[in-house]
């Protein structure tokens, strides 16, 4: 991260632009935001890494934003939004790309390091906070139609210290097994 250099930015409504075209250049090449009408709008979760790691200068109306402030006001309009941030700044700390989900209950896509802008996505990762739960049937579902995309679905757990742990999940079954439960049930 120390390789990408001071942005500016605009909060509008409740989105960043970033308008300088070198930056809009930088960051694109870096996997950050979305280019609409030759300028860089970042999501909130990128918007508060490069607030928390010193490298966004972010204003609306010419007065300047900080991270807390930022993050109370996106916490008023995502309640998961500190979990997000946490597995955003988790995975950027290790070297990879990670862009919004696109379905399927995911939070993020993240590219293979050295993949982005060539290969698609492999991973599709979702978060939970320790303690959340979740249906069988509903997970079930999320990674049967994740693998049949050829992506590979994981589970990112919020501990209550803030650590993210990452958990590879596979297809499963289960069976109902009949015959013991018919057996238990005679008298």
């Amino acid at each position: 991260m120390e390789d990408t250099p001071l942005v500016n930015g605009e909060l509008i409504s409740s989105q960043t632009c970033i308008s300088d075209k070198n930056m809009i250049h930088e960051l694109g090449l870096k996997g950050f935001g979305e280019i609409e009408k030759e300028k860089l709008f970042l999501k909130s979760f990128e918007t508060l890494y490069l607030l928390y790691t010193k490298r966004l200068i972010l204003k609306k109306s010419k007065k300047p934003i900080d991270f807390d402030y930022f993050m109370s006001m996106c916490q008023k309009i995502d309640s998961n939004i500190l979990t997000k941030f946490l597995i955003y700044r988790d995975l950027r700390n290790r070297g990879y790309v990670v862009k919004d989900g696109f379905g399927f209950g995911s939070d993020f896509r993240v590219y293979e390091r050295g993949q982005y802008g060539e290969k698609g996505a492999k991973f599709l990762i979702f978060g939970l906070n320790e303690g959340q739960q979740e249906k069988m049937g509903n997970l079930q579902k999320k990674i049967e139609e994740i693998a049949q995309m050829g992506k590979e679905p994981i589970i990112a757990v919020i501990e209550r210290r803030g650590e993210v742990i990452y958990y590879k999940i596979n297809k499963m079954n289960f069976y109902e097994n009949k015959s013991r439960l018919e057996e238990s049930f005679q008298l």
